[in-house]
């Protein structure tokens, strides 16, 4: 199989379980409460998730990179996903459906570093960044797709749970069906790797991460740790009645869209030009906050539209660079380590942001544009770094 073929194929893949589980994920708030939890249990629960969902990828990063099952972990992580999210509309039991909502961003954990190295493979024949931005763009269909599915058949069955996820099963087992197909027609993805650039020295399981990936990871940190939530964006085009309540989901849709398109856009321009590309990251974060925080309707949606485009850039091509940053014996360690970095770092950008969104805006956007200057100075070393690693 050619290495366009592959990564088209593992999109598909995610795209199937993005369906899924993004379409189960748009409904466990009312869900939970449906079975009787308070809002407190709905946070904590969620919260745990999503915690799990990152943090447990410190775990699964080096076991693939000990073990080197890399589709042995994919392959368990998307079938946790599979078959959580349909029995979570079955479950009956507040304690069940939460055992059920946390098992399913298990899955992700599980499978996420693997699943990232699988697919570095072959985008070292077509190009990281397109490669990347390819996988991210296909996410996003399946994004959009399965929540709009869960509300008509919610609307059809009179808010019946069990339909609006059991019908979820079928693209679940669509999925693993493809998943598994691909393993046996490509078990060797390094292949790719090795053709096309054969002379580039792999590193051995147990050896250290470049220098360059820690600064680059403190970037990240940075950028990330000044990028308000959307939970904060809509909480500000409602309170101030920018928006009714009905319209944010569409205006999120409209942010998933151009994520897709900002996605293919950096993708390219990072094949072609390098890591300079990534400067968009800190100046789109820093627009969000100057833009979607002001009592003007049309700029606080336009902010919102550039809260898509940097999240476009931070699902692909930051995963791109981390490929190119770091050698195959230990790339799905440092995906582990990366989704933490990025995970604490988002729990510190919704933080802060929130925090200072009640204190004083104009010092929420000073604060967020001081922090992106540091992180434009943390790529500049990075890239330094990177070079002179090159030239050795």
């Amino acid at each position: 199989m050619r290495p366009w073929r592959f990564v088209v194929w593992f999109g598909t893949v995610s795209l199937l379980a993005d369906f899924v589980y993004e379409g189960a994920r748009s409904v466990t708030g009312p869900l939970l409460a449906s079975l009787g939890a308070s809002s407190l249990v709905v946070g904590v629960v969620t919260g745990a998730g999503e915690a799990a969902a990152l943090g447990l990828r410190l775990v699964s990063g080096p076991l693939a990179d000990r073990t080197r099952r890399f589709w042995g972990l994919a392959i368990a992580g998307y079938a946790l996903t599979v078959v959580s999210v349909p029995l979570l509309g079955v479950a009956g039991v507040l304690w069940a459906a939460c055992v059920l909502v946390i098992a399913e961003r298990v899955g992700k954990a599980v499978r996420s570093p693997a699943k990232d190295t699988l697919l570095s493979h072959a985008t070292a024949a077509t190009g990281r960044g397109r490669g990347f931005a390819v996988h991210e763009a296909m996410d996003q269909i399946g994004a959009l797709v399965g929540p709009l599915l869960v509300a008509g058949v919610l609307a059809l069955t009179g808010d019946d749970y069990a339909p609006a996820l059991g019908v979820l099963a079928v693209p679940g087992v669509a999925a693993l069906g493809v998943l598994v197909w691909l393993r046996t027609r490509v078990p060797d993805p390094e292949a790719y790797e090795r053709a096309a650039v054969p002379k580039t020295p792999q590193a051995a399981p147990g050896g250290r991460l470049p220098a360059a990936f820690w600064t680059y990871a403190a970037f990240t940190a940075a950028t990330t740790a000044g990028f308000a939530t959307f939970g904060v964006l809509s909480y500000h085009l409602v309170q101030r009645h920018l928006l009714t309540t009905a319209w944010v989901p569409v205006l999120y849709a409209g942010a998933m869209a151009v994520d897709a398109v900002a996605a293919l856009a950096t993708g390219w321009l990072y094949d072609r030009h390098g890591p300079r590309v990534l400067v968009a990251l800190p100046v789109l974060t820093a627009a969000v906050a100057c833009l979607a925080f002001t009592n003007t309707v049309a700029l606080a949606a336009a902010g919102s539209l550039v809260w898509g485009a940097a999240m476009g850039i931070q699902e692909s091509t930051l995963r791109a660079m981390v490929a190119d940053l770091v050698p195959s014996g230990r790339r799905a360690t440092a995906y582990g380590i990366f989704a933490g970095v990025v995970g604490a770092a988002s729990l510190v950008g919704g933080a802060l942001t929130g925090g200072l969104y009640g204190y004083s805006i104009p010092v929420l956007i000073t604060v967020v544009v001081v922090i992106q200057i540091l992180a434009l100075s943390l790529l500049a070393v990075t890239a330094a770094r990177r070079t002179r690693a090159g030239a050795g």
